[in-house]
């Protein structure tokens, strides 16, 4: 039950870092880039950095728990997961190269998790 709940708390972390990425690049894209008052004001700025100190925080639980040479090369799944909005929410091209990448990714984390 502890390492179960170990990764579910490595994979709140990762979520967490996902969801403030996306909120970071609605702020830019709302703010029209790099205009730092609009940004400072932005919502969705703060609201992904408030996302990205709870990580933070989760991480901190998550070192505690598994050994870093597991956790951190795991985090990179928030790669993975990144994919997804990048192409259903910002229209970004999904390419095979990035398809293969993804796949190199999975393959990485399934290797450490064994």
């Amino acid at each position: 039950m502890s390492k179960l709940l170990s990764y579910g708390l490595l994979s709140s972390n990762i979520i967490l870092l996902v969801i403030g990425q996306i909120l970071f690049k609605i702020g830019l894209q709302q703010s029209g880039g790099l205009q730092w008052v609009k940004l400072i004001l932005s919502p969705a700025i703060w609201s992904g950095l408030m996302l990205y100190g709870i990580a933070t925080i989760v991480w901190f639980i998550v070192l505690s728990r598994l050994p870093l040479s597991v956790a951190y090369p795991m985090q990179s799944l928030a790669y993975v997961l990144a994919m997804f909005p990048a192409v259903w929410l910002f229209g970004e091209e999904l390419t095979l190269t990035k398809v293969a990448g993804v796949i190199v990714i999975l393959f990485g984390v399934y290797l450490i998790a064994k």
